[in-house]
């Protein structure tokens, strides 16, 4: 099982949902990096379970130990290895899934892979309780990046059927909604998407949507053609969070329906600097940023573990038989994943910088 990624800064993700503990070792982060760890901790409480009736309700502290790689606050230019422990399992709650697999999740798929040795239990190590440690890799790589005058932020863009505001694509506004409890720009629309979200969970079921996120400050000319571009290392790893099912940068699929007069960026000189007037390209040419802030939305599916029947077979007996899933389960998991797809995006564009 690989779970690692990275060229200069390399990532190794660790642990399963319901193990002693879960964690991450990030390898070759720049020596002499100041980390405020409060800002690390609040980072990662946005992410963090049990804080909504909206969320799973499966409550973990989520403090990260550090072991290794930090003095007095410091990055010393070892690894930096942290680990999370897991302490309110029910492992007894996924009993029924190890011969039933669950509809659209790993439980087959992974059994299959590693010969029924997978664990089950919360999902194991396909579980999204895996972000976490993602997320404070991401933390720790953001404030670096803003030494260096990068920023990084996302929002929910749509639930299900209800959308919110988009970035500006050529100017983006630092808009500090990661501090909200409902990461939105339009509050109007948020409520919306919380009525969508409870009434699924009322319903037994859930709900999927779409993060649109923003990286702005970062100079024209990172990056690479062909098969190392910024938007393939982004998509690489966007698409290691757990649910992620489409990505798309600028116009996007969007782009298909126009003409090229209609989708092209002319460019302009704006305060002495090459800009282009439009942004329909997401900041990326060729594989390379062009100096205009790099936009792309992640499209996240609906929970897979709802409340409802489903209908699944017995892998023993080869025999269809029905399945009722207990445990504890987010009705909608787009709310927490915003700041994993900043985090994400965090690590990426530092390894490329790098």
């Amino acid at each position: 099982m690989s779970s690692m990624t990275g060229n200069k800064i390399k990532i190794s993700v660790f642990g399963q949902s319901h193990s002693e503990g879960i964690g991450v070792v990030i390898d070759s982060l720049p020596a002499g990096k100041k980390i405020d760890l409060e800002k690390v901790y609040q980072f990662m409480e946005r992410r963090a379970p049990g804080r909504s009736i909206l969320s799973t309700q499966r409550k973990e502290a989520d403090k990260p130990e550090i072991l290794s790689g930090l003095v007095n606050g410091v990055t010393c230019g070892v690894p930096l290895c942290a680990v999370i422990r897991n302490t309110n399992t029910r492992s007894a709650d996924y009993n029924n899934i190890a011969d039933t697999p669950r509809p659209s999740h790993a439980d087959f798929s992974g059994f299959m892979r590693y010969n029924g040795f997978n664990d089950v239990a919360g999902g194991g190590h396909f579980s999204g309780r895996l972000t976490a440690p993602l997320c404070f890799a991401g933390a720790v790589c953001m404030q670096v990046l803003e030494e260096m005058g990068i920023k990084i932020q996302a929002h929910i863009l749509r639930i299900k059927d209800v959308s919110d505001e988009s970035f500006n694509p050529v100017s983006v506004a630092e808009m500090n909604i990661g501090k909200k409890p409902f990461p939105v720009i339009n509050e109007k629309a948020g409520e919306k998407m919380r009525a969508e979200i409870d009434k699924a969970r009322l319903d037994c079921n859930s709900v999927g949507g779409i993060i649109e996120c923003a990286v702005t400050g970062l100079r024209a000319g990172l990056g690479n053609p062909m098969f190392d571009g910024v938007e393939n290392m982004l998509a690489k790893n966007i698409f290691g969070i757990p649910a992620v099912k489409g990505i798309e940068f600028g116009n996007g699929f969007g782009a298909a329906g126009l003409f090229g007069s209609e989708n092209n960026d002319d460019f302009c000189i704006e305060n002495g600097e090459i800009k282009t007037v439009t942004n329909n390209s997401g900041g990326i040419n060729g594989g390379i940023t062009n100096g205009m802030p790099i936009i792309f939305r992640a499209a996240f599916k609906p929970t897979p573990s709802i409340y409802k029947e489903q209908n699944s077979v017995s892998i023993k007996d080869k025999t269809e038989k029905k399945l009722k899933i207990e445990g504890r389960h987010d009705p909608c998991i787009v709310p927490r994943a915003v700041p994993v797809v900043e985090a994400v995006t965090a690590f990426t564009i530092l390894d490329m910088i790098m």
